[in-house]
């Protein structure tokens, strides 16, 4: 699921205290020959708020089996995201369908500024201060997986210097 993001970490969700997050329920309509069949889908992201966050979609007859649907799916799907001192270590752009979010490092004391959907993987992930702004469409979904794309091209300085091949000090001071 995530080939196009070499640097990325999956995580396996054994030993990992993992609260979910329910984004969204929509209600879908399936029109047969015999009348109108309704069942839900459900969109959940969970994380243990210290750097792993995993999404999921789960479809069901009934709401509650859609949400444990989703939990498993999310589990299924856990990497792990670079945070600095709570926040993110850089400014970062993340695109999915004609879903746009934008994240922006915050200092200490700012808090989540986030709306809906981005709020929930923020929270998720650990990120106590970070300002966000989403564009485009507001379809749940998609403003998930553009989050998770923001977040997942996300690159501590470590990992910079390491894929330069320059000491620490150089990624800092040119």
């Amino acid at each position: 699921m995530y080939k196009k993001y070499p640097n990325v970490e999956r995580v396996k969700p054994s030993g990992l205290d993992l609260k979910d997050h329910l984004v969204g329920v929509n209600r879908v309509t399936k029109v047969t020959k015999g009348g109108r069949t309704f069942g839900f889908s459900a969109i959940v992201v969970v994380g243990n708020g210290e750097g792993v966050v995993g999404h999921g979609l789960g479809k069901s007859k009934d709401v509650a089996s859609a949400i444990a649907k989703a939990i498993e799916d999310a589990k299924k799907n856990l990497v792990r995201i670079p945070i600095q001192k709570q926040s993110l270590p850089h400014e970062q752009k993340g695109k999915y369908g004609g879903a746009r979010v934008f994240l922006k490092p915050a200092s200490h004391g700012t808090g989540v500024i986030a709306g809906g959907a981005v709020r929930a993987v923020l929270e998720s992930v650990g990120v106590h201060d970070v300002l966000s702004k989403s564009q485009g469409s507001s379809n749940a979904h998609n403003v998930v997986k553009a989050t998770f794309d923001a977040l997942l091209n996300l690159r501590d300085a470590n990992t910079v210097a390491k894929q330069r091949g320059i000491s620490l000090n150089k990624v800092f001071n040119g």
